[in-house]
């Protein structure tokens, strides 16, 4: 039992810690310097993991490697959809034309 407890314990302190650095991603509103990469990265390894977990049956791994797999989704998202907001920002608007519209 007190392994058991180690093993809850320690998966606590791994998933809240990625949690908050994800949050943290997601609050700053930018991912400047966080490459995509790292999240494919941890989806794959945490995928087998999760597998590997289960075909053990280790629960305290299998939920880790699932919440850990959840974050690197989440952390993946953020990113793109940082990304995409920065080009978005890049992209030049249409040049004004100094013509006011016509009035009817």
């Amino acid at each position: 039992m007190g392994s058991e407890a180690i093993g809850w314990f320690s998966s606590f302190v791994l998933v809240l810690t990625i949690a908050q650095q994800v949050y943290k991603q997601w609050r700053s509103g930018s991912s400047q310097g966080v490459s995509r990469w790292l999240f494919v990265g941890q989806l794959t390894a945490s995928t087998g993991f999760t597998l590997y977990s289960v075909l053990v049956d280790n629960w305290v791994f299998v939920v880790t490697n699932a919440l850990m797999l959840l974050s690197a989704l989440l952390g993946l998202a953020i990113v793109l959809k940082h990304r995409r907001a920065e080009r978005r920002k890049s992209q030049p608007g249409p040049a004004p034309t100094g013509m006011r519209p016509a009035r009817a």
